[in-house]
């Protein structure tokens, strides 16, 4: 059983006992739990629920891991040809990571 979730903007394939990285969720706590009820499409075992925008009555319940996790360095280089003109930028994406607990539908 699997269902397609929104949190944050972003949409998410979640299965029982997956991890996921999301965007990072303001006060949250590791140990805690967080349920989503944004849930646009459920699978159990064929039978396919397609919401209209959303599935009525789903939900999907994670645990917090880590709430605060560092993404990878990304580096903005921009350069203008024969111009003498050169800027470098960069910055690191804050995420909280999850463990999927259950999949209600």
């Amino acid at each position: 059983m699997y269902a397609i979730v929104e949190i944050q903007g972003q949409q998410f394939k979640a299965e029982q006992g997956k991890k996921l990285f999301v965007h990072h969720i303001k006060d949250v706590e590791a140990g805690k739990t967080v349920e989503f009820d944004k849930v646009l499409l459920v699978d159990a075992d064929g039978a396919v629920k397609v919401g209209a925008p959303t599935v009525e009555g789903a939900k999907v319940v994670c645990e917090v891991i880590e709430p605060l996790v560092k993404g990878d360095k990304v580096i903005v280089f921009k350069m203008k040809r024969r111009k003498d003109s050169r800027k470098r930028n960069g910055h690191r994406e804050q995420f909280t990571k999850l463990e999927i607990k259950s999949v209600i539908a």
